[in-house]
């Protein structure tokens, strides 16, 4: 009786330590629902794409991911949860340009957007606009900024509030050009463009989705893109770089990034099954018809751009004098 006992301790003894010797990721990944934490409330295209990534993903994982909508505070509210949550794979955060930008608006963030975070992949890119109202005399991006130059302070340019995208890009722009053009802030995107279509303002850097359609009636002049690469969508418009400003880029994206020290083989399954996500066909369809082109990159490339971005954008909140309103 000694003896069995003896045995069954030494195997009880021995499973113990194999349990307290094996690390948590070597348990079944995922262990259970995934949460994808959008920054934004429900309807928004951040909360659209993270739905759309969510659905396809699930699949992917054989667990099912819930969109958890959590807005506030340009996307610090969602985000700051997504960092405080354990790192087990579990838990990641849609973000868009914002959480770069951020750094620059604000003195003191509850997160270190470097240091707090795992980045685990860019899924998409969206390209901005640059398009002028039919009654300026421009027919391309130098001709534009001559027209700048040569009255300084005399042209305008809308965007969908203080601190938007488009209203980074068009301060870039203006740095990148050596021009001063006044900024006119609107209470979002349709008011803006309402205001460009009926000769209030003469431009403004907008979305594909918002302005592309009266672009092809012919209500509004494209002159340039603002990423790296010619959109697909109008592959004969030139990017800004191309048509007069070298090095010019200001690409709306989006990526989704996890808390820091997420162990690298979930960090690696997560981003491996979010690639193949962006190449099903029906996300690629439905993307597109947002203005939106899926675009992967892996937890080095997103993590590196995230690094780049942190001091091109501070330096053109500072130097602009940009300030969220």
């Amino acid at each position: 009786m000694t003896s069995i006992l003896a045995r069954w301790t030494s195997v009880a003894v021995a499973f113990l330590l194999v349990a307290m010797l094996t690390p948590a990721h070597a348990q079944p990944f995922p262990s259970r629902p995934i949460r994808l934490i959008s920054p934004y409330p429900p309807g928004g295209g951040n909360d659209v794409l993270a739905r759309l990534i969510a659905d396809k993903l699930g699949e992917g994982l054989g667990q099912r991911v819930i969109v958890d909508n959590r807005a506030g505070a340009n996307t610090i509210v969602g985000t700051d949860l997504a960092a405080k949550s354990a790192p087990d794979g579990h838990t990641m955060v849609l973000v868009p340009n914002s959480f770069v930008t951020n750094v620059g608006f604000y003195a003191k963030l509850p997160y270190d957007t470097v240091r707090d975070f795992a980045p685990i992949a860019l899924v998409a890119l969206s390209p901005q606009m640059l398009v002028v109202h039919p009654s300026v005399a421009a027919g391309s991006v130098k001709e534009l900024i001559a027209l700048a130059r040569a009255k300084p302070g005399h042209y305008s340019y809308g965007s969908s509030g203080s601190g938007s995208v488009g209203h980074l890009a068009m301060a870039l722009f203006d740095m990148m050009a050596g021009i001063k053009m006044e900024h006119i802030a609107y209470k979002g995107t349709a008011p803006a463009v309402t205001e460009l279509l009926g000769g209030q303002i003469p431009l403004m850097m907008s979305s594909m989705l918002s302005v592309l359609p009266q672009v092809r009636a012919g209500k509004l002049r494209l002159l340039a893109v603002t990423t790296a690469k010619r959109s697909p969508a109008v592959p004969d418009t030139p990017t800004i770089a191309e048509a007069g400003v070298p090095g010019y880029e200001a690409t709306l994206w989006y990526g989704l990034v996890g808390p820091a020290r997420i162990p690298a083989p979930l960090l690696e399954r997560l981003s491996g099954e979010i690639e193949k996500t962006l190449k099903n066909p029906d996300i690629i369809e439905k993307l597109s018809r947002q203005g939106v082109e899926p675009y992967y990159y892996g937890p080095k490339e997103f993590a590196a751009r995230v690094r780049d971005e942190i001091p091109k954008w501070t330096k053109v909140i500072k130097e602009a004098g940009v300030r969220i309103e």
